[in-house]
């Protein structure tokens, strides 16, 4: 029997983007000179028209000087993510 994994909650990554924008007070065109990633790209994330590859999660982290982990737990957050104990 396959017990798959619960869906991710791709509208809480979706928010992750915004908030640490706005926290910086970063414009699109901003990020996309300091990412290296196309401002479409970047609209596209935020507006949830694509979920990006980890290449562009990883761009994402270092620009934010987060960890990625920091920026992609919000997958996890309405269910217990892999590896940790549930009660």
């Amino acid at each position: 029997m396959t017990i798959l994994p619960p869906d991710p909650d791709l509208t809480a990554l979706r928010v992750t983007l915004p908030r640490l924008r706005g926290e910086r007070g970063w414009t699109f065109d901003e990020l996309a000179d300091r990412s290296g990633l196309a401002r479409r790209t970047l609209i596209d994330l935020e507006h949830g028209r694509t979920t990006g590859s980890i290449t562009t999660w990883h761009a994402l982290a270092h620009t934010f000087d987060v960890p990625i982990e920091h920026l992609l737990s919000p997958l996890c957050d309405n269910h217990t993510p892999p590896g940790s104990t549930g009660s």
